[in-house]
């Protein structure tokens, strides 16, 4: 089924995965704003190791009372400007709208659920390896599946479809039961090597070839493990297979890559450390796992932001 699609948040990933659901033929209408003029005038490039394309006539808006109602609002904001999104969902909304958070961390699917019902509300985990390049650029670098599920209750068919027209596409979408499941499983790549990287501007290759830091990688996947099984999940989460796991797709897929909370300390802007590390500390210590070396990890990033930001949020969204 054709979809009508609006894009909000229109960074690396949101970039990425509009374009390969307009190429399969949606028709997607992006909320822009620093790609806007680029877009406009020469169109979507997109490279990528699934192999490059260019989308000449690219639907990009800057207000979202300008795109309307859609199918489906695909949410790829970053999380230190979520509350920015009611009044950017809200003028697209019909009353069958569906919304998808593909946004990091946790806490993305209360807030839309909170300000739309939970029965409008999915969310997913992208693991896709995009960096933005210049203006109405994206690199597409690694991987790029997605996982997606139902935040009321378990796997549905709007999920199972969802995730069939996304594979159609060209992303490989799985649907799952247990959305709180694939949320904790991406934080336990996600703490580590975004904090790590970040602080210390290197990449996960780097960290693990070397032998401390390899280490602490692995202790902060422990601890992301505890907390994630104390959660009452439809299946703990085996600790050692797990671990090799990631260990072993990073090494060999993501080395050399920059995570995104890495380019976003570089390039000066504010990092997400509300959804990936504090709301995750909250979870963990309301069910009584003490993920101490995670706590350190945000203190050490926290301070840099004090630093360098002052702790301010942005007064108006980054339409990336």
């Amino acid at each position: 089924m054709i979809m009508k699609i609006g894009v909000v948040g229109s960074g690396a990933i949101g970039l990425y995965v509009g374009a390969r659901l307009q190429q399969a033929g949606h028709e997607v209408r992006f909320l822009l704003r620093r790609d806007y003029e680029a877009i406009r005038d020469s169109g979507l490039r997109v490279h990528s190791v699934r192999g490059d394309f260019h989308l000449d006539l690219v639907q990009g808006f800057r207000r979202p009372e300008e795109i309307g109602p859609v199918d489906l609002v695909l949410v790829a904001l970053k999380t230190f400007d979520s509350h920015f999104l009611p009044d950017l969902v809200r003028p697209l909304l019909s009353q069958q709208t569906a919304i998808l958070t593909l946004q990091n961390g946790l806490g993305n699917e209360e807030l839309l659920a909170d300000a739309f019902g939970p029965g409008r509300v999915l969310g997913g985990v992208a693991i896709i390896g995009a960096n933005r390049g210049e203006p109405g650029v994206v690199h597409h670098l690694a991987l790029g599946s997605i996982r997606i599920g139902e935040f009321a209750a378990g796997r549905s068919p709007r999920c199972e479809r969802l995730a069939a027209d996304f594979s159609a596409a060209g992303i490989p979408c799985e649907a799952v039961a247990d959305l709180r499941a694939i949320r904790w499983e991406k934080l336990i790549w996600n703490i580590p090597f975004n904090g790590l990287c970040t602080l210390l501007n290197a990449t996960p290759g780097a960290l693990l070839a070397h032998p401390p830091t390899r280490a602490l990688v692995i202790e902060l996947m422990t601890e992301v493990i505890s907390g994630a099984n104390a959660q009452g999940l439809a299946e703990l989460i085996p600790v050692a297979e797990m671990v090799a796991a990631q260990l072993a797709k990073t090494e060999k897929h993501t080395a050399d890559y920059r995570p995104s909370m890495m380019v976003d300390r570089i390039e000066g802007r504010a990092l997400e450390l509300e959804s990936i590390f504090r709301i995750p500390l909250q979870h963990a210590a309301r069910r009584g796992v003490a993920m101490v070396r995670v706590g350190m990890l945000l203190a050490l990033l926290d301070q840099g932001e004090q630093g360098e930001r002052g702790g301010q949020k942005p007064d108006r969204p980054e339409h990336r």
